[in-house]
């Protein structure tokens, strides 16, 4: 079988394209998808935004909104300034909410603490929120949330405990300590939503977006 070519196959007419994300499988995902982006990490206070937030009864769909306009807007006031006057730029801001009984799960902050969240996951239903914004020329044109509900199987402290120690450091990645694309699939019973939206980038509407202002084949940039 003959390999996929990854290598870029589609961008917009005059303008560029940034992901603010660190995250590999967002970028895998774009990269296998055929975009030509450019990566910008952006760190924001995620912590405290988010606290703020629940704090003033903000509703958890609002808030991942708000997280990943904030990580695209970070990213565009450092980009604007060295950005081409002849070009546009179009950066992709991402976050994604884990809820378990109406609680905002975070990334667990050890190895202890992600066996913790598994085990509270474990034989429940959990939802995903995934949203995504999109900011051209430091100015918020679009964005979009996904949901996608999971279900766990049920397993046991030592089933917890070996897959902490295959997965190692990688269970601080996510919250609920799980690689879905990987080993982590072992841990569900059922999965109802959108492939993509689960991992972090819900690329359809993203490429829809993106199509609407001209992408198209690098060949007739």
């Amino acid at each position: 079988m003959t390999a996929i070519d990854t290598a870029p196959f589609l961008g917009l007419p005059h303008a560029t394209i940034t992901l603010a994300s660190a995250s590999v499988t967002r970028q895998n995902i774009l990269r296998a998808a055929g975009v030509d982006f450019n990566v910008a990490p952006t760190a924001i206070d995620e912590a405290r935004i988010r606290a703020d937030a629940q704090a003033g009864a903000m509703a958890a769909d609002e808030i991942a909104v708000l997280l990943a306009f904030l990580k695209a807007q970070a990213a565009s006031q450092i980009l604007l300034p060295i950005q081409s006057p002849t070009n546009s730029s179009y950066i992709i801001g991402c976050d994604q909410l884990l809820l378990i009984d109406d609680h905002i799960m975070a990334k667990p902050e050890s190895l202890t603490e992600a066996k913790q969240q598994m085990l509270m996951l474990a034989g429940k239903r959990h939802e995903l929120l995934s949203a995504i914004v999109l900011i051209r020329d430091g100015q918020r044109i679009w964005h979009h949330l996904g949901r996608a509900a999971l279900t766990m199987r049920k397993f046991d402290d030592a089933f917890a405990d070996a897959y902490i120690r295959r997965v190692g450091e990688a269970a601080l990645w996510s919250s609920g300590a799980y690689l879905i694309d990987s080993v982590g699939s072992s841990l569900f019973a059922r999965i109802d939503g959108n492939h993509f939206d689960i991992l972090g980038l819900p690329l359809f509407p993203l490429l829809g977006i993106l199509h609407e202002h001209g992408l198209c084949p690098l060949e007739a940039v």
